[in-house]
């Protein structure tokens, strides 16, 4: 079994800057895809493989930038000019051995 688990939300103002964390444990692969959602709509924000490949969402693209430490079991997502319709529970998903593992969310909320 794996889990994964997400951090590093919080309360900022306009303009301001997080960085998200998304932990694996259990029985973890090498080859792994991560992506990031947000939203009861999960809204897609970024991507990343275990080969270092990332994508991230137009709405996203220039503030936002996602990173791994494989040493860690972990991948950022680091948000920068923060607005308020950034706004929502963000979540990881961790895609390995054709399962999905996803975390419990971590809530971000920007004030004007």
């Amino acid at each position: 079994q794996v889990q994964v688990m997400e951090s590093g939300g919080g309360s900022v103002q306009f303009g301001g800057s997080l960085r998200l964390s998304c932990t694996a444990s259990g029985a973890i692969s090498s080859v792994y895809t991560i992506s990031w959602y947000r939203g009861s709509q999960d809204e897609f924000v970024a991507t990343i493989t275990s080969d270092g490949r990332t994508d991230l969402a137009d709405a996203v693209k220039g503030r936002f930038a996602v990173s791994g430490d494989n040493a860690k079991n972990t991948v950022y997502l680091q948000m920068n000019n923060l607005k308020p319709e950034d706004t929502a529970m963000y979540y990881c998903v961790r895609n390995q051995g054709r399962e999905l593992y996803r975390g419990r969310g971590t809530q971000v909320t920007v004030s004007s």
